[in-house]
């Protein structure tokens, strides 16, 4: 089966996670692909296969060498994003895109434009899988689930291709921050892995953003407005102006690179109590406590001009950056360049502008750097991938496999 027939199987299924959920997986659908999965690894021969209650499944490859060569993993999650609906995805091929606009959904008015994602350009000649721009199309991550599988299969159907044990895993909730969260490290028995769920051809990230997340609650004094004066406390107006009071030029839509922000996710209120939601993030360990800083450092201020408690700040870490972990071994990142530069694929070495599995799988001992799935436009009905550049990825892994000596 070829990697885009694993693709156009995987997608079928509907594994959007739940953010209000409480139990792992959040959804019982991403264990209906597990299964699936299981299934698959069994008719291939794969060895020590072992699917848990909270859908998390493991293979093995066997060695086919005596040589004593590392434990290596692959890893990519089965949820798709809460943004947007992954039911009943359809699929379709764009084949020697000529750089033109795709129109996915002509009754919508849905159109998917260079002039808008200009990455599109990058791509011209290929062939490209689009949704129909109802739903989001699932490259992130079953194209990385249906690289490794396709990866695998092609070692077993090769046994001249000499390697040490490949252990693979896909795990749930990757997409709601609880990728990790029940991962059995020892189980998996790595030295170190790689998760394939990063975006276009080439990328290769070990760094991420330290991040957490911040609730800030308003309690305001509610009097009638006629009679307000030297009374009234507004929270939705103390809200505004706790939000005015962060550095604009520092939210996300004016970062980029190593730039840090604050986000506001929500913001909810009336005159008696409201609440603003935030996601902190940056690389710098320094400069993340300088923003976890201010936030206190607001809160404080305004509860010196407004009655004591009047504002209320909750701070939640979320996850921390891989690289403080991964590059006193950079031969692992530097395996994954000398597999990539091989077959003639220039490696881009960037920070993820977010979190990933592969950081708090480090910090629970398995190094993890993240390698390409090909995928763009993430989380939403514009979402595409190049079959070439998953292709690319199919032998990626390969080399890796083969290089790890």
């Amino acid at each position: 089966m070829s990697v885009v027939d694993r693709f156009f199987k995987y997608v079928s299924f509907d594994t959007q996670s739940s953010e209000t959920s409480d139990t792992t997986p959040s959804t019982e659908k991403q264990m209906n692909l597990a299964k699936a999965l299981k299934v698959e690894m069994e008719a291939m021969g794969l060895q020590d296969i072992s699917l848990d209650e909270h859908a998390y499944l493991m293979a093995t490859l066997p060695a086919n060498t005596d040589a004593k060569i590392p434990t290596i993993g692959f890893i990519a999650h089965l949820d798709t994003s809460p943004d947007m609906s992954g039911e009943n995805v359809k699929p379709r091929m764009v084949r020697n895109y000529d750089g033109k606009e795709i129109v996915l959904n002509e009754k919508e008015k849905v159109v998917l434009s260079p002039v808008m994602f200009p990455e599109l350009l990058g791509h011209l000649g290929e062939d490209l899988i689009v949704t129909d721009g109802t739903t989001l199309l699932g490259a992130d991550d079953k194209a990385g689930i249906a690289e490794i599988m396709t990866a695998i299969q092609y070692l077993v159907d090769h046994p001249e291709i000499q390697h040490g044990k490949v252990r693979i895993a896909f795990n749930p909730d990757e997409e709601i921050g609880m990728g990790a969260s029940k991962f059995d490290v020892p189980k998996f028995g790595c030295e170190w892995a790689y998760t394939m769920d990063g975006g276009d051809l080439g990328e290769l990230e070990y760094e991420n953003f330290n991040a957490a997340a911040a609730k800030i609650t308003v309690k305001g004094l509610n009097v009638h407005p006629g009679y307000a004066k030297n009374k009234m406390v507004n929270a939705g107006l103390l809200a505004v102006q706790f939000a005015g009071m962060l550095p604009p030029q520092e939210r996300p839509e004016h970062t980029e690179g190593y730039e840090g922000f604050f986000h506001l996710t929500g913001i909810n209120g009336t005159v008696e109590e409201a609440t603003l939601s935030y996601i902190v993030r940056d690389h710098d360990k320094n400069r993340f406590d300088q923003r976890l800083k201010l936030l206190q450092d607001t809160t404080d201020y305004l509860n010196k001009v407004y009655p004591e408690n009047t504002v209320t700040l909750e701070i939640k870490q979320q996850y921390r950056n891989m690289r403080e972990i991964v590059e006193p071994q950079k031969h692992i990142v530097e395996l994954a360049e000398n597999a990539m530069k091989a077959l003639g694929i220039t490696p881009l070495v960037r920070p993820i502008r977010g979190g990933t599995d592969g950081a708090q799988l480090s910090f629970k001992g398995l190094p993890c750097p993240n390698i390409f799935a090909g995928g763009l436009n993430f989380h939403g009905r514009y979402e595409w991938v190049p079959v070439q550049s998953m292709e690319k990825a199919v032998n990626v892994i390969i080399k890796i496999i083969e290089l790890n000596k």
